[in-house]
This record gives structure tokens, sequence and C-alpha cells, in this order.
């Protein structure tokens, strides 16, 4: 095989290109309950009449089931492989997207949270596997951009999810205290916080009929016998994984970055209305070009990894969103450093939307990072890493909590959490990632 050809199959393992799209279009599905939980805590903080705090807790059942179901999904693929782990994994996520019917019905928040944790769950066996199969699909030398391309389009199924969400969820109707106390007064109020819990189900229960197709179609296809640790006779050990600076530093780094990642997310339509004159649906609208731009991020993330390493990219864009987080902070009403009220505002909904691309490579270029190297460990510290987006449901109510103290009573200071994230986030992109020799 000559130099040119050798080349040409150095991103994907030849034979395998449908295979390779099959799977990259799982995170375009993953992407759509994990945007429309950005819809449903604006949602529920209407129809449940929550707080910030309360409403953070959805990001927090969600990557709860990340993290409990992280280590069997990757004991089950090791076992049985990645093209079963990946079909269970949207049995489950299927499964979860029905329970929104019966937790609609009921109008409990507990029983949306129970169906979010098992969406979750299947997610769980979705992540685990596709990242890991396709940074084992060809060339280790290309695995950062390989998944950094399939990862391209999981914005695009963001822009999808938010779109559905702030369609047929949000029903842009916002009672102001005026309107509640006369509903009240009329005995409708109650009518009026069912109705918005019912605009609920129609979404999900669709998108779990779609999830299930997949899964038949993924049943027909054909799979290669790959294992990213390139040794599939080991299972590995966390002893053997703590020998791995690189691997635990990038533990670290993606705990944080899944804590800026859906603070910012979670609270970008809250902060929008905190600081403009828009409405749920004007500011849901917003979320879809800060996910337009998540996605323009990854494709180009991808294209300059060719002329930049991976890891000090992200280093630059770490830095390049500690500064714009500043911005946001001092230029909504809550900080006002710049003294030009609406003007000032419109600043800090724009820098805050401008992390967005910033961030895009981030996932992926950890993850890579830091499963790259582990050998027979590959698999349990692809396992971990997908744990470690607890992180999500750990700093977004810590988010929320500080925006809910009455000397804050706003988004802006909560993003104090998103900025210490990217400073993590810097220090392993220009520090934590290199991979060392394991030790004896």
């Amino acid at each position: 095989m000559n130099q040119s050809r050798r080349t040409a199959f150095s991103l994907i393992t030849p034979g395998y290109t449908f295979t390779f799209i099959l799977v990259t279009l799982l995170f375009f599905m993953w992407a759509l309950p994990n945007t429309l939980n950005d819809v449903l805590i604006k949602q529920f903080m209407k129809s449940m009449e929550l707080s910030r705090l309360e409403a953070g807790f959805v990001q927090s059942a969600f990557k709860f089931g990340y993290f409990c179901l992280a280590i069997p999904a990757g004991l089950f693929m090791q076992r049985l492989g990645y093209k079963a782990g990946l079909i269970a994994g949207l049995v489950f996520f299927a499964l979860g997207c029905f329970l929104f019917l019966p937790a609609a019905m009921a109008g409990k928040y507990s029983y949306f949270l129970g169906a979010l944790f098992v969406i979750a769950g299947g997610l769980s066996f979705l992540e685990l596997g596709a990242n890991s199969f396709i940074a084992g699909l060809g060339d280790p030398e290309t695995s950062e951009r390989r998944l950094n391309l399939a990862q391209s389009f999981n914005p695009i199924g963001g822009i999808t999810g938010v779109t559905i969400g702030t369609v047929f969820i949000f029903s842009g109707n916002e009672p102001s205290a005026a309107e509640i106390l006369h509903m009240k007064a009329a005995g409708t109020y109650q009518a009026f916080l069912e109705t918005e819990n019912l605009r609920l189900w129609p979404t999900y229960i669709t998108l779990g009929i779609t999830v299930l197709l997949v899964a038949v179609v993924i049943w027909f296809t054909k799979f290669p016998q790959i294992d990213a640790s390139g040794s599939p006779g080991h299972k590995g050990s966390f002893k053997a994984l703590l020998k791995y600076p690189h691997w635990y530093n990038a533990v670290i780094a993606q705990f944080f970055y899944l804590g800026a990642q859906l603070g910012t997310w979670s609270y970008l339509i809250t902060y929008v209305q905190e600081n403009s004159p828009m409405n749920e649906k004007q500011a849901g609208g917003l979320l879809i070009v800060n996910m337009v731009l998540f996605m323009c991020g990854r494709f180009f993330s991808t294209y300059l990894m060719k002329y930049v390493k991976p890891a000090r990219l992200m280093g630059i864009y770490s830095c390049i969103n500690i500064g714009l987080v500043i911005l946001v902070i001092a230029a909504s009403r809550w900080g006002n450093v710049f003294g030009l009220h609406d003007i000032s505002c419109w600043i800090g909904i724009c820098a805050m939307i401008c992390t967005t691309f910033f961030m895009s490579l981030m996932y992926p270029t950890i993850f890579a990072s830091g499963v790259k190297g582990l050998g027979s460990n590959a698999k349990l510290g692809a396992s971990v890493l997908i744990m470690s987006l607890i992180g999500g449901a750990i700093l977004t109510p810590v988010m929320g909590l500080i925006a809910d103290e009455p000397w804050a009573h706003a988004v802006a200071p909560a993003m104090i959490v998103p900025m210490i994230s990217y400073i993590v986030i810097a220090r392993f992109a220009f520090v934590g990632s290199r991979p060392r020799d394991s030790f004896p």
C-alpha cells in the first residue's frame, strides 16, 4: 500500500465507513435530551413553580444517571461488545422517554426526574460505547481528530433539540404575578399548570419511538471486532489506572468541563430574560444560536487540529473563555460595571453565547487525551471519564444556589463556577494532558 493510500485510510478503518456514520448518528441523538434539559429547567420553573436551585436538579438527576450506570456499561460492553452496549443504551433511552407520559399525567416533579435518570442511564451506554468505538476505529494518532469529527454532529442534535423544545414545549404563555393571582382567585391556575406539564410528553414519546427504530438498524449492521485498548483479554484495574497521571487529570478536567457547559446552557435562558426584555420563546431562539456556534466550533476546531496540537488549542480556548465569563458577569445588570445599563447587558449575553464556540472542542479532546495509551485499562478508564460527567449534576445546582442567594438573585454572579472550571481545563491542556509511561 503506498503512502497516500495509507494516509487516506488513517482516519477511519477501511470497510467500516457506514458503521462510522451510524455510530456518529448516536452523537446527534443523545444531544436531543441533553439540550431539551435546558428547556425543561425553564419550563419546570413555570409549570412546577420551582426556584433556580430546585430546577437545577434536572441536570443532577440526569448526570447522576450517567454516574450510576457508567461502570456497569463498561463491564457490559467488555463482556458483550460495543454493538450490544449501544443497543442496550438505546433501549434504556427509549424507556425513559416513554416514562414522560405517566410523569406528565401525574404532574409530579420527582417522576420527571426519575424518567430523566433512566434516559441518562441509557446515554451512559451510548456515550461510553460511541466515544470509545470511534476513538479506536482508526489510527491512534488521529483519535482526537476522528472523535472531534464525530462529535461535530452532536451540536446539530443540540440545535434540533432546542428548536423542538422551543416550538413544542414552550407555550409562550408567561403570566405576570398579578395574572397568577387573578387565575388563583378564579380557580384556573391549577388547570394552567397541568396544561403546561402536559406539553412535555408528546415530544418525548416521539423521541422514544425514533430511538427504538435506530436500535433496530444497529442490530442489523456489521461491527468490527475491535477494542480501544488493543488488549481484549485483559480487564484492567483502578490501581493500574492511577499510574497514568494524564488519565486522572482528564477525569478532573471533564468533571469541571461538564459543570461549565451544563451550568452555562441551563441558565442561559434565565440570564437572557434577566438582562433583556425577551420572552421565553425569543430567549429559546438564542439557545438555538448558541448550539449553532457549538456546531461551528466543533467543525472549525477539527480543521485547526491539522495544524495545532489538540491540547494546545484547548488551552487557548480555555483562556479565551475565562475572559468571556468575566465579561458576562461585569456586563450584566447585576454587575453593571460599565454603567451602560441595557447596552452592556447585550454585551454580556453575546459573551455568554460565545463561550459555547470555544468550549466546543473540550469534551472530545479531554476524552481522547485521557484514554490514550491506557492499553488494557482503556475501557475502565473510559467508564470513569463518563462518570466524571457528574460534574454537571453537582456544579449546576451550585450555580442555582448562588443565583438564589438574596445578595445575588441573578445568574451573573453564579458564572464564577464556569470561570473556575475553565482555569482547571487550561491547566490540564497545558500541563496535565501529556501521556507518560506507566511505572511498575
